[in-house]
């Protein structure tokens, strides 16, 4: 398949790079300095599953010069996505189809608005991984694993013909849920609450779910998404909190999540699609995320500030 990894960061960096690795046709659409290191020197992959470079990697900040694509992989940051979007037409244009994989549950009906709802596949990963310098990825834990699926859990062709290709690259397992949206909300479960619990607390995993009273505020914030969820249709689980919170017990003791590493660093950050996406989903629901609206008014002072707005 021919591959758009539009946002060659922490996630889209990893897994185009996998991909590549496993002889896939990747192309890399990056800017700045990193599009200048991987140019220069390929794009290198440190990982818990085994370094890795692609060199020489296939890198653009044009879009246009990307396409066609048969797929494109967006690693942007969730607050990018709408502009991404627009930006997305040439890659399209011989019928590609375009992955979100972003945190938060928003993504994929952002894309829709900006280029329909035909080339737009549900997805989701799971990795902990970021931006180590220009050209350098570091995966730093977690099974890397990806997920996609039609947004109506139809079967098809396209889907099938990624995850053959991803069932080739090493490091990496692959699913493809009859429920996307089911899949998507089961990360949110995690992502958001653990996320806003890093960053409110300034700890790692370790700290706050072996302290009881952090662990309780953990789990009660995962509860809320989880009732939220149920609020709005999603088919979730009964156990999906137990398995949240196990999931959270098998994490690495220093790990973090991005959001919570760009609110600690002073960047603009996901807050607003992770927590904020709960605060505000809650309200349109009816349905009260105490724990989540608490964490959101604690981050949102440092959040305006980094961007320019306080």
């Amino acid at each position: 398949m021919r591959i758009a990894v539009f946002g060659a960061g922490g996630v889209g960096g990893y897994f185009g790079g996998r991909l590549a690795q496993a002889g896939q046709e990747v192309v890399f659409i990056a800017r700045g300095a990193h599009l200048e290191a991987i140019r220069r020197d390929g794009l290198r992959v440190q990982s818990l599953d085994g370094d890795f470079a692609v060199r020489p990697a296939r890198v653009t900040d044009d879009p246009a010069e990307a396409a066609p694509a048969d797929v494109v992989l967006l690693g942007v940051k969730a607050w990018q996505v709408k502009e991404a979007g627009r930006a997305l037409g040439p890659l399209l244009r011989g019928g590609g189809f375009v992955v979100p994989l972003q945190n938060g549950v928003e993504a994929a009906d952002e894309l829709v608005a900006e280029v329909g709802p035909e080339p737009v596949v549900g997805g989701l990963c799971k990795i902990f991984s970021y931006l180590a310098g220009p050209g350098r990825i570091r995966h730093a834990g977690v099974a890397p694993r990806i997920e996609f699926g039609e947004r109506d859990g139809r079967p098809s062709d396209r889907v099938d013909r990624l995850r053959a290709a991803f069932e080739q690259a090493a490091g990496v397992s692959v699913g493809t849920p009859s429920d996307i949206t089911a899949a998507l909300w089961e990360k949110f479960l995690f992502i958001a609450p653990f996320s806003g619990m890093g960053a409110v607390t300034r700890m790692p995993a370790g700290p706050v779910r072996s302290v009881p009273e952090t662990r309780e505020l953990l789990e009660s914030a995962v509860r809320e998404v989880f009732d939220l969820g149920r609020a709005r249709g999603v088919g979730l689980r009964k156990d999906a909190v137990g398995r949240t919170m196990a999931y959270v017990d098998g994490l690495p003791a220093d790990g973090t999540a991005s959001m919570q590493r760009d609110i600690l660093e002073g960047r603009p950050s996901e807050l607003e699609y992770q927590t904020g996406a709960v605060v505000r989903l809650g309200r349109d629901a009816g349905v009260a995320v105490p724990v989540n609206l608490f964490i959101y008014r604690c981050l949102l002072p440092g959040e305006r500030r980094a961007r320019g707005q306080v």
